[in-house]
C-alpha cells in the first residue's frame, strides 16, 4: 500500500463518512420531552375542567345560577313527564 492509495483511501472515507449538520433551531427538544410537556397539559386542562363542572353544580345547588335544559333534566327529570296529562 503507497502513500498514494493511503490518501486516496482517506478521501475516500472523509467523504463517505456522514458529517453531523448542525440542528437549524436551536430550541428543539426531543420527543420525551414533548410527550412530558403534553401529559402535564392534558393533566392541567382536565383538572381545570373538572374544577369548574364541580363548581358550577355547587352554584347549581346553592340556586345562584339557571340550569340549562340538560342539567335540568338529569336533577329534576319529574319536570319532564308528561304522564299526568
Amino acid at each position: 500500500m503507497g502513500a498514494e492509495e493511503k490518501n486516496q483511501h482517506d478521501a475516500e472515507t472523509h467523504l463517505t463518512t456522514p458529517t453531523t449538520v448542525p440542528n437549524p433551531n436551536p430550541n428543539s427538544i426531543t420527543e420525551a420531552q414533548f410527550v412530558a410537556w403534553k401529559r402535564r397539559k392534558d393533566a392541567d386542562t382536565s383538572a381545570r375542567k373538572a374544577e369548574a363542572a364541580r363548581k358550577r353544580a355547587e352554584d347549581i345547588a346553592s340556586g345562584l345560577v339557571q340550569m340549562n335544559g340538560r342539567e335540568l333534566f338529569v336533577h329534576e327529570p319529574w319536570v319532564f313527564d308528561n304522564t299526568h296529562y
